[in-house]
């Protein structure tokens, strides 16, 4: 398990490297990797690894962190594989036929995620899983 902000960001780099040298890659790392390809955006930040490790990134000045929108996708990806919490995966493939944007449906969740992971973070708690089961079951697709 990876446990701090540059372990994280060294491997999202190792994986993109990974990748684009066409060397072999283990399951996590392929859904890494399937993370981001899907996000060119972030492709260049990949490319320069210290600029990615050292880089404080403000959402009050209106930046987004590319490895925590990486990251919530890999983990909402790893709940939908586990149907953790339960009922998660029937939630997401009623959205996805409403949408047909499987990348789409997965941000519309991650804003849950993100608002279950800050309300537990703020009360010092674990996440509350009916709050956010019923934060998805009411997402619009």
């Amino acid at each position: 398990m990876l446990q701090n902000r540059d372990e994280i960001r060294r491997t999202f780099c190792a994986v993109w490297d990974k990748h684009r040298d066409g060397s072999p890659l283990d399951s996590l790392e392929t859904l890494i990797r399937d993370v981001i390809v899907q996000h060119p955006e972030y492709h260049g930040v990949l490319d320069d690894r210290d600029s990615a490790l050292g880089h404080e990134y403000r959402p009050a000045m209106g930046q987004t962190n590319p490895f925590l929108h990486m990251g919530m996708h890999i983990s909402l990806r790893e709940q939908l594989a586990t149907d953790r919490p339960a009922g998660i995966r029937r939630i997401y493939q009623t959205q996805l036929a409403r949408s047909g944007d499987a990348h789409a449906v997965e941000h519309q969740m991650m804003e849950c995620l993100g608002q279950a992971l800050w309300e537990a973070q703020r009360a010092g708690t674990l996440p509350d899983e009916k709050t956010y089961l019923n934060c998805l079951r009411h997402l619009r697709s």
